[in-house]
């Protein structure tokens, strides 16, 4: 097995594009602002763990035409991009699965842009589960989803357009249908999705140095 790569499936952080729900109590400018944030940290936490070249961003719209464009572009410099590709998120999934493992020939260990406080050891550990092409790795989130998602290969991700996103039962259909597919799951910690202002409130005071914290403050 070759050394895991780092996945993130992401917007780029338009006003009005993403953290809508977050957007409805704080403003769309200030939302996207903090997605921006979210975004940097999750960057520097995939590019110290995996370093930038064993990186791949599979982003949903111009990174250009987001908000801090200068500095995701220049954090993402040696990062492989994919654009998002397919109907729904689950298909979407699948499809940078499958183009990051196709590029680079080796296990993936995805995650979003809504953890900002996520650890580089916990991404090392990570990749580190992924010991042949039939394991996987999930990290649950508390709102019953997952942050993480590791796979050997991407076999193991064929079913996931039968999953439900964002439902409180998407991580254990989610675990069911790596099983379907012939995986070993292992989970890992926990985090908390940024979502709503309490969870920006909690994940800030969590992790009070990372950008995300100091733009909600």
């Amino acid at each position: 097995m070759r050394p895991a790569v780092a996945l993130v499936v992401a917007k780029s952080p338009v006003t009005g594009r993403v953290k809508t729900r977050l957007g409805r109590e704080v403003g769309m400018e200030r939302a996207a602002d903090l997605a921006a944030a979210a975004l940097l940290d999750t960057v520097a936490a995939c590019a110290e763990a995996y370093g930038a070249a064993r990186c791949h961003l599979a982003l949903d719209g111009i990174l250009a035409h987001g908000r801090l464009a200068d500095e995701l572009l220049e954090a993402t410099a040696e990062w492989t991009f994919h654009p998002q590709r397919g109907d729904g998120f689950a298909e979407r999934l699948v499809h940078a699965h499958e183009d990051a493992a196709s590029f680079s020939g080796a296990p993936v260990v995805q995650v979003g842009m809504d953890t900002p406080h996520l650890h580089v050891d916990a991404l090392v550990e990570a990749a580190s589960l992924l010991t042949d092409r039939d394991t996987a790795v999930l990290g649950p989130a508390y709102d019953g989803g997952w942050w993480l998602l590791g796979v050997g290969a991407p076999h193991l991700v064929t079913h996931l357009p039968d999953v439900p996103m964002s439902t409180a039962e998407t991580g254990e259909l989610t675990r069911q249908a790596l099983v379907r597919a012939g995986a070993r799951v292992t989970e890992i910690g926990a985090l908390r999705d940024v979502d709503e202002v309490l969870d920006a409130e909690l994940v800030a005071e969590a992790a009070p140095d990372t950008r995300f914290a100091r733009s909600w403050r």
